[in-house]
């Protein structure tokens, strides 16, 4: 339940502009998760969610940037070392990898929490990534492209 809960919690914090703990607990209701203000601010704190300023001005919860940066930084080096290509089709991205590898590349890919990624399926040495629309996925595939340099 509790891995269950977090991970609904990144999933909002990620999809909606939440700055507080009782918007985040009527978020979690309304997915039919009923919780205490005191397990969401333990929830907060165990994810080490911070309030950042919003371009409009306000706040909002959002992973902490210094977690995204180390993230950021063993996973290019593996992304780098094992993708091959990308090619994109529509709000979908293939992603050739060395065989073997494209498990650990859909999880790290998933890791990197990108906002216009919905997720990844991955088989030997094919990741499928879903961009949130064809819009979004040329700048997916540009920063992946970078990520392989």
């Amino acid at each position: 339940m509790k891995a269950q809960r977090q991970q609904a919690i990144l999933e909002l914090i990620r999809q909606q502009a939440i700055d507080t703990q009782d918007g985040l607990a009527r978020a979690l209701a309304e997915m039919g998760l009923q919780v205490t203000q005191a397990t969401v601010s333990r929830d907060i704190r165990e994810l080490a969610l911070q309030k950042v300023q919003t371009p409009e001005g306000g706040y909002r919860y959002a992973l902490p940037a210094a977690v995204d940066r180390s993230i950021g930084e063993r996973l290019h080096r593996m992304l780098r070392e094992s993708l091959l290509s990308v090619a994109v089709s529509e709000n979908l991205l293939v992603i050739k990898t060395l065989s073997g590898s494209a498990n650990v590349a859909a999880e790290a890919l998933d890791a990197l929490n990108w906002p216009e990624v919905l997720g990844t399926l991955a088989g030997d040495n094919t990741v499928l990534l879903v961009a949130r629309s064809a819009a979004e996925a040329p700048g997916v595939e540009q920063r992946l492209l970078e990520l392989m340099r």
